[in-house]
């Protein structure tokens, strides 16, 4: 975030005869700049998130990117790939083996709550 427009409030509060700011607002400017530093969104973008399920934020704004960012689909299966003399075979499929030989991945593939947990609505 730009530094002047954190110090821009500060600067319109000051002043020849400047009064003291109702208490409201102060605490609603320390809420926000607080939210914006902690959460890289405001509180309102908090509840527009929240509403929406997606990833909102003003931050996205002065980044040049869209208020919302898109919602990303969920990834294709990985292929199934296997050794061979020289080279990996891949399928698309595990179905289409018939006693499948173990796969190359050093990991199992994600399972679907692993899938849903990780691609799910935003919080």
């Amino acid at each position: 975030m730009r530094p002047w427009k954190v110090l821009l409030p500060s600067l319109l509060l000051a002043g020849c005869h400047a009064t003291v700011p109702p208490k409201p607002f102060v605490v609603a400017a320390v809420v926000d700049t607080a939210s914006i530093a902690v959460f890289q969104r405001d509180v309102l973008d908090l509840v527009w998130s929240l509403v929406s399920g997606r990833d909102c934020s003003i931050v996205h704004l002065e980044q040049n990117q869209p208020y919302c960012r898109p919602v990303e689909p969920l990834p294709g299966e990985p292929p199934y790939c296997t050794r061979s003399l020289g080279v990996p075979d891949c399928w698309v499929s595990r179905e289409v083996l018939i006693n499948p030989p173990p796969s190359l991945a050093d990991t199992p593939p994600m399972t679907a709550t692993q899938i849903a947990h990780q691609y799910g609505r935003w919080p």
